[in-house]
């Protein structure tokens, strides 16, 4: 059990790096606004993404494994990409209301987008993090699996634990912030 929680704090850890890599490349190469840290925290990872993937790994793993037909057509990774979108616009709508009372404000502004809700959720993001989600899901993670289960076990636990103190501390620094 112990080692299942180090995989799983490293998965969220990647993804949550992966997560600040993709909105750090929106900002500097498509949208041309520049580079900001696109994180609450200082550290260059978007813990929501994390946070994201790891209820993805959890709500929609088990419908991966299995084989749903319509007809003779397999409509499973249909079920996972609605899935996806589902729980995703979920953790962003969720994830906005606690960084507003924690830190004032959201990261994010999709007012711009047509079907959006307060700015917070819109139609257009939930169908590109529909597709991020099919890449983690699909790709990265079987390629983390495969990284997770070459470490030894004292291994894992020096990557483990080394991720959570830079995490911790990173969080200390906002906690202290935001009461000065």
């Amino acid at each position: 059990m112990k080692q299942k929680v180090q995989e799983y704090f490293i998965y969220f850890m990647l993804y949550s790096m992966i997560g600040w890599l993709y909105e750090v490349f929106l900002e500097v190469a498509v949208y041309r606004w520049g580079f900001s840290n696109r994180g609450v925290l200082f550290g260059p990872y978007c813990v929501i993404y994390g946070t994201g993937a790891l209820i993805l790994l959890c709500s929609l793993g088990k419908l991966m494994e299995k084989r749903i037909y319509i007809g003779k057509a397999l409509v499973t990774p249909v079920l996972v990409f609605f899935g996806i979108i589902a729980v995703t616009t979920a953790v962003e709508l969720t994830g906005s209301y606690i960084m507003e009372a924690l830190t004032g404000g959201w990261a994010w502004d999709y007012r711009r987008f047509a079907f959006n809700f307060e700015g917070r959720i819109a139609l257009n993001p939930s169908v590109r993090f529909g597709i991020g989600g099919m890449i983690f899901l699909y790709v990265f993670q079987p390629l983390f699996v495969k990284m997770t289960k070459r470490m030894s076990p004292a291994v894992l636990r020096a990557v483990s634990g080394v991720l959570a103190a830079i995490l911790a501390a990173d969080g200390a620094v906002l906690v202290v912030k935001s009461f000065l």
